[in-house]
């Protein structure tokens, strides 16, 4: 029987009995608290709020762990908060493991499962808007808020503060290791709460860290740290491509024994990579490096985290995601620079960056030391180099030719990094703002709203001259909310005093689960079902809703105008004129007139949606007009880089066709359309739609089992509504190159099964002898126009070219491989004839 810690909760929930409890428990697992923790501890179970600023590995995990069974003990519900749903997730999974899947609880925006248990996690914007929604009564007894320096972040910094503005009965359990000066905070707390308020700080580290300069070339570096005993080594890029290059450059080390890449070819077992970058992340792995960045396939990313928690990966080259709570075992941190790009401008690291980073370095349990190394600029290093080469020569020395920075190259120096190393974290600032959903939520709860509104615009942490923007702009937002009718006033308070109250119902995740869903449901209303294009203009307005996967979009208008310059050239244009024109090629966008109209309409009743950005594009749309799949796609718009953005776009999409269109407007063809875009997903990557099922049904797993690092997805011919849209997609692809007398593209695709391009040209020169184009509108590629014969082992297949006469009478015949298909996750076709039919 498993041993949760809730079910040694004390009949007598004093400081001192929790205390011992818990840490009689801890000692039980091996886990002997240190002084710090010890001290954190006591002054939680006190009924202290407490602010923890301690370095990373020093173990604020564990004393979240202790403040939610001291909550759970003395009946109180507490949150745990965080900024990503990865680190919520994780959270969740750990928590169960400790207390028991009934007492947690997760809430994401995206899913919620077990709502109602005494211990939540969720991000700090669902916590947000409870505090909104409910105020001081909020069933909030105590909040956890872990990595609390996103308070500062400049669009998110108010769901870190709003919660301890709205909620002055909550006990707050505020961590991070890069806090700074807490001092405002220790004060603002006692006086919100009227408890006393403990600070723990410690820079004693459980692992201390040993901190280094180089000017040797990367290479030299690495070697050093893998051979001199300091592996697993993870090394700090500050853009995703600088990170793959480093990790294929690093190749020519040989990073493992045969032994060890013998077993970690064991544990990757049947792991499915795909073509594109999940090759080269295989060749990589099996070298014994890893690749670990954001734009990665969820499952990639996880297979490097389990081989490097199994000890198998010494090396990994990624980007400063590793800040963000990424559960990598690392004993030494290399920086590849002191400077990133901010989105604005190329500048140098803040202290605060420079910790989060760092502060990785070192294994509680495991290291006895940890280690950070910053690499020079690569000027400064060819000039040591070559001063080493002359050695102690004068002559020589003073013919060297030293190297200067690359012009605009933002430079660091060893003086950059020892005060960097010596600095503390800047002071977090405050990052208030209102928003129309602010006061929606506020406005619905029960009291006096003006009174509410007032205590958050005038009592944040905002200066003065701040305050009154804020002001302005809420007065500005509750007028276009009257004027709108979403609001109504009241002459005399209502039962639940009420001065001001809604006329709308507002679920409880307008504002966080794509918040535009309402204005796609109306917009839906627009189209015509009978259209051919129905399913793909339904498949558009919800992308319109969904967030921008800006990389995809920067290649779409990336290829678009590369094209665009072709065409310009062919016609003979001038250049100046190219450039004039060019301005105006951007990535696709359907429905764009009838959509930012509607929107026009649709935000003079619904002000709050001014909120949030409409955003017509396609993705979804383009690669099933284009019949591409995942890989193809990604060929298609050069997007191995982005594979992740990709598909979390995709899934997302999904999610909000299922959710969002009624059951009465999915036609046959946009239900194919939809479980088309669900299978693909699910061959990709299906860890992401196989967690959402399992947190929506709780009553069938109220815990989602993580799949297991070999675990493949679902034969795809399993769903064969979906298989046969795959299937009528590689026909249909085929028919659109045909089209074209795209014979060099068919041959590359249909090579191997003897179709090379000769063979098509020779097969469809009668075709187009006898009709001047070849259809590839709505009606070619419906299903009327694509016979499929099912056998056990195979399904036969004739994709029937639309004519213009109408005869359809020529067409591709080929085999559909079903087990292949299931292999490869994906409808495996050979072409068998390319012909006409008689009568």
């Amino acid at each position: 029987m498993t041993d949760f810690l809730a079910d040694r909760l004390p009949a007598d929930a004093d400081p001192d009995t929790l205390f011992d409890t818990f840490s009689t428990w801890t000692s039980e697992r091996g886990f002997e608290l240190y002084p710090a923790q010890e001290e954190a501890l006591i002054e939680v179970v006190s009924g202290s709020n407490l602010i923890l600023s301690t370095p990373t590995g020093s173990g604020k995990s564990l004393v979240a762990v202790g403040a939610h069974f001291a909550a759970l003990a003395q009946g109180r519900r507490s949150y745990y908060t965080a900024p990503i749903k990865a680190l919520v997730s994780e959270k969740f999974f750990s928590l169960v493991d400790i207390f028991g899947a009934e007492n947690v609880g997760m809430m994401t925006g995206d899913s919620a499962v077990n709502a109602d248990a005494p211990i939540i996690c969720c991000t700090a914007e669902i916590l947000a808007n409870i505090a909104l929604r409910d105020g001081a009564e909020a069933d909030v007894g105590q909040v956890v808020a872990d990595e609390f320096h996103f308070y500062s972040e400049p669009d998110r910094g108010w769901a870190w503060q709003v919660p301890l503005l709205e909620l002055p009965r909550a006990q707050f359990v505020l961590m991070s290791a890069t806090l700074g000066d807490v001092s405002f905070f220790e004060k603002d707390l006692t006086r919100r709460t009227g408890r006393p308020t403990a600070v723990v700080t410690s820079a004693q580290r459980p692992v201390p860290l040993t901190f280094r300069y180089a000017t040797t070339p990367m290479h030299e570096t690495i070697s050093e740290l893998l051979f001199g005993g300091q592996a697993p080594v993870y090394v700090v890029h500050f853009s995703q491509a600088a990170a793959v290059e480093r990790a294929q450059a690093l190749m020519s080390i040989n990073v493992a024994s045969r032994a060890e890449k013998d077993a970690i070819a064991e544990a990757i077992g049947d792991f499915r990579f795909s073509a594109g970058f999940g090759r080269t992340l295989s060749r990589l792995v099996r070298h014994g490096i890893g690749v670990h960045h954001a734009g990665m396939l969820p499952k990639y990313r996880r297979l490097v985290e389990q081989l490097a928690q199994a000890g198998l990966l010494k090396l990994i080259c990624g980007t400063d995601t590793l800040g963000v709570g990424i559960n990598v075992p690392i004993r030494t941190v290399v920086l590849s620079a002191l400077t990133k790009f901010d989105g604005v401008r190329q500048r140098h690291l803040k202290a605060r960056e420079f910790h989060q980073i760092a502060g990785r370095a070192g294994r509680a349990g495991y290291d006895t030391e940890g280690y950070v190394v910053v690499q020079a600029p690569d000027h400064v290093i060819e000039n040591a180099k070559a001063l080493e080469k002359a050695g102690d020569d004068p002559k020589k020395k003073r013919k060297i030719v030293r190297k200067k920075a690359p012009e605009g190259f933002v430079n660091w120096t060893e003086s950059t990094f020892e005060r960097l190393v010596a600095a503390e974290p800047e002071p977090l600032t405050s990052s208030f703002g209102v928003s129309h959903s602010m006061l929606l939520n506020v406005i619905s709860r029960p009291g006096n709203a003006y009174q509410h509104m007032k205590h958050l615009l005038e009592d944040n942490h905002e200066d003065r001259p701040a305050q009154r923007r804020h002001i302005l702009r809420a007065i500005a937002i509750y007028r276009a909310l009257l004027a709108a009718g979403v609001v109504e006033q009241l002459d005399e308070p209502d039962e639940q005093g009420r001065y001001v109250r809604l006329t709308v119902d507002l679920q409880f995740d307008f504002a966080l689960n794509q918040p535009l869903s309402p204005f796609a449901l109306a917009a839906i209303e627009l189209l015509d079902p009978e259209s051919p294009t129905y399913h793909l203009d339904v498949v558009s307005i919800v992308e319109s809703t969904v967030d921008n996967p800006k990389p995809v979009l920067s290649q779409q208008r990336f290829k678009a105008r590369g094209e665009a310059v072709a065409a310009m050239k062919a016609e003979g244009m001038e250049y100046d004129e190219r450039m004039e024109q060019l301005e105006e090629v951007d990535y696709p966008k359907p429905l764009q007139e009838l959509l930012e109209a509607a929107y026009s309409r649709y935000r003079q009743g619904h002000p709050w949606v001014a909120d949030y950005e409409l955003a017509p594009k396609s993705v979804v749309r383009d690669m099933y007009e284009r019949a591409l799949n995942f890989v193809e796609y990604i060929g298609f718009y050069s997007l191995a880089r982005s594979e992740g953005v990709l598909l979390r776009y995709l899934a997302d999409t999904y999610d909000a066709l299922r959710r969002t269109v009624p059951d009465e407007a999915k036609t046959e063809p946009l239900q194919d359309l939809i479980e088309w875009l669900g299978e693909l997903v699910r061959q990709v990557d299906s860890s992401l739609l196989d967690e959402w099922e399992a947190l929506r049904h709780p009553d069938e797993a109220v815990v989602p089992e993580r799949p297991a690092l070999t675990e493949g997805p679902p034969p795809v011919t399993r769903n064969e509504r979906a298989f046969r849209v795959l299937v009528r997609n590689e026909m249909f692809r085929r028919v659109q190159l045909a089209a074209r007398e795209a014979y060099s593209e068919l041959g590359q695709l249909d090579g191997e099964a003897g179709w090379d391009a000769d063979a098509w040209a020779d097969a469809l020169d009668p075709y187009f002898a006898e009709h001047d184009e070849l259809g590839t509108g709505a009606d070619a590629r419906g299903p009327a126009l694509l016979l499929i014969e099912r056998e056990p082992d195979r399904w036969r297949v004739r994709q029937i070219f639309d004519d213009p006469a109408g005869d359809h009478d020529w067409g591709i015949s080929a085999e559909v491989d079903l087990a292949a298909s299931d292999e490869a996750g994906t409808a495996v076709i050979r072409v068998t004839d390319v012909n006409q039919l008689g009568p």
